[in-house]
C-alpha cells in the first residue's frame, strides 16, 4: 500500500512517498512534526496552513517535486552529462542558499573518468554543489537528483569499483562532519523544473547546448 510522508515541521516541510527521504529530514531536527498517511488528500489536508514543498506525483507516485525559493532551506539541483563525440563529460546545476542562486558546472577528458560517461559528471555535480555549500558556510544541504548512484555511493550503500565511485565516496565521508547532507530523488526529464535546468546546464557544459 502506497504511503505518504507529511512533514509539517523539518529540515524541507513536504510530502514524500518513501519514509527514507522522510527520515532525513526530521531525524534530529528540533520540534519535528510529521505523520504517515495511506491517502495524498488527508496527507495535504495535514499540511495545510504550512508553507511547504508541493506534491506532484507520476504514475508510479514517484516524488517528482521541488522548492521555488530559499525560505524552506539550502537545496540543490544536480545532472551530469555526456558528449560521446568529444568524450567530455560534464555537470550542471545550482544551489539555492537565503534565496540567492549559485550555479555550479563544469568537465573534464580524464580517460578514467570518461569510461563512466555521463555518470562522471553526476558524481561531479553533487561534489560540486557541496563544495559550494561549504564556501557559503552552510551546515545543512538538501540535494536533488534523477540518478540513485548520487546518493548511494555517497552513503556507502553501493559498491565503488572505480576511481570516481571512490572518490567521491571518500569525500562525502570526510564532509560529513561538516555537512548534513539529505538526498532526494525526483523522475528526470519529467518536468521537473530544477532537474530541467540542472540537466541544460551540465549538456551545455559539455558542448551539447
Amino acid at each position: 500500500m502506497q504511503k505518504y510522508y507529511a512533514v509539517q515541521v523539518g529540515k524541507t516541510p513536504g510530502i514524500y512517498t518513501s519514509w527514507s527521504q522522510c527520515e532525513v529530514l526530521v531525524k534530529g531536527y528540533p520540534g519535528a512534526k510529521y505523520k504517515s498517511f495511506t491517502n495524498l488528500d488527508e496527507a495535504k489536508e495535514y499540511m495545510e496552513g504550512v508553507a511547504y514543498v508541493c506534491p506532484d506525483f507520476d504514475e508510479n507516485n514517484t516524488f517528482a517535486i521541488q522548492p521555488e525559493d530559499g525560505t524552506r532551506g539550502a537545496y540543490a539541483f544536480v545532472d551530469g552529462s555526456y558528449n560521446s563525440v568529444t568524450e567530455v563529460y560534464g555537470y550542471g546545476g545550482f544551489v539555492v542558499a537565503d534565496g540567492k542562486r549559485y550555479v555550479v558546472q563544469g568537465n573534464g577528458n580524464d580517460p578514467e573518468m570518461a569510461s563512466m560517461r555521463n555518470v562522471a559528471g553526476e558524481i561531479l555535480g553533487s561534489m560540486a554543489a557541496v563544495e559550494k555549500a561549504l564556501d557559503l558556510g552552510l551546515t545543512e544541504l538538501t540535494i536533488y537528483y534523477d540518478y540513485k548512484g548520487i546518493e548511494m555511493w555517497a552513503t556507502g550503500e553501493w559498491k565503488r569499483n572505480k576511481q570516481g565511485t571512490i572518490a567521491y565516496h571518500n569525500f562525502m565521508q570526510q564532509i560529513s562532519s561538516k555537512l548534513k547532507i539529505a538526498f532526494v530523488k525526483v523522475k528526470g526529464h519529467s518536468g521537473v523544473a530544477g532537474n530541467e535546468e540542472a540537466d541544460h546546464l551540465a549538456k551545455e557544459a559539455v558542448g551539447l547546448h
